[in-house]
């Protein structure tokens, strides 16, 4: 392995649905998905629609441990209007494990939320799997707020998941803002979109809410692949994950998206988006890798802790 691969420190964040497991019982797309994570090599993956995982002792989050490498699972609790939760796995040989939340409190899907000490350093980094919720912009917007919990004092975070919302700074994106008339899927349409001055506008008030900026001040968090973009010159880390295969949902979107603290985000060196056909095989949905310097990493986390872990 070469010196630049050594410095590296990479997330992906992918959404395969309904866990790779057809109506059928065939997991044919779940060892699909696994060659593609093994190919990746995420120090960190943040995965959605860990369908029905808890079952039998958890063994598909353990089996998707052993592919992975040396990893530890973390599995978010399913609720009685999902079986779909999220999950975090963790390289032991970068991240070790301190703390693990499962944050339940306003949020459609739990947040799968441990804590690791990341070679070493002094600050913990919060590490967190997001869904939010698909079918209403009111509970998103409140989700979104709860997040804000993931920047307490003394922590640093990377997050990201299925956002079911777009990126609130549209002029920036590389599609064009949906045209909700011509969208065959009237529910999802309900369901994307909010009032604004008596008219439909697309939903982007949770991406506000994480990566706005207010009166001058910095934001909460960083939209990765937004900053990759504007920073570091990487106009594709801005192309769409999600609708990779169905056509009554619109033209794709970038809802997929990672997040992290401003101190974090200034050590990324690039952001992809991994469209294949091999992808579109498994999902709707693409996986987003995020690909930081560590030592860059360690020095934004080697700083003086504040007074620890909180539990939220």
């Amino acid at each position: 392995m070469n010196q630049a691969a050594n410095d590296e420190f990479t997330v992906v964040s992918w959404n395969v649905e309904h866990n790779g497991t057809d109506a059928d019982g065939s997991d044919h797309r779940w060892h699909l998905a696994m060659d593609i994570l093994m190919g990746l090599r995420p120090h960190v993956l943040l995965r959605q629609e860990l369908t029905r995982a808890e079952m039998y002792g958890q063994r598909m989050v353990w089996a998707e441990a052993r592919r992975l490498g040396n990893h530890t699972p973390f599995l978010a609790s399913a609720t009685k209007e999902s079986a779909n939760p999220t999950g975090v796995y963790v390289d032991r040989d970068l991240c070790d494990p301190i703390q693990f939340f499962d944050h339940r409190t306003l949020m459609w899907h739990p947040v799968c939320n441990p804590l690791v000490q990341l070679m070493d350093a002094p600050t913990p980094l919060s590490l967190a799997s997001i869904h939010l919720c698909s079918w209403d912009p009111t509970t998103r917007a409140r989700e979104a707020k709860r997040l804000t919990v993931l920047r307490r004092p003394g922590m640093e975070a990377i997050f990201g998941g299925d956002c079911n919302s777009e990126p609130h700074r549209q002029d920036d994106e590389t599609a064009d803002p949906t045209d909700w008339s011509q969208v065959e899927d009237r529910a999802l349409f309900q369901a994307r979109t909010i009032e604004l001055d008596g008219r439909r506008v697309t939903d982007t008030v949770p991406d506000e809410i994480l990566a706005g900026e207010y009166d001058g001040q910095p934001p909460v968090f960083v939209d990765l692949a937004h900053y990759a973009a504007t920073e570091l010159g990487q106009q594709d880390a801005l192309t769409a994950t999600a609708s990779l295969w169905r056509k009554d949902q619109g033209p794709r979107r970038r809802i997929d998206r990672i997040y992290a603290t401003p101190r974090v985000a200034e050590a990324l060196t690039r952001v992809e988006v991994i469209v294949t056909d091999e992808v579109i095989e498994v999902s709707d949905h693409a996986p987003v890798l995020a690909t930081f310097s560590r030592s860059k990493l360690r020095r934004a986390l080697d700083r003086a802790p504040g007074k620890g872990a909180v539990a939220a």
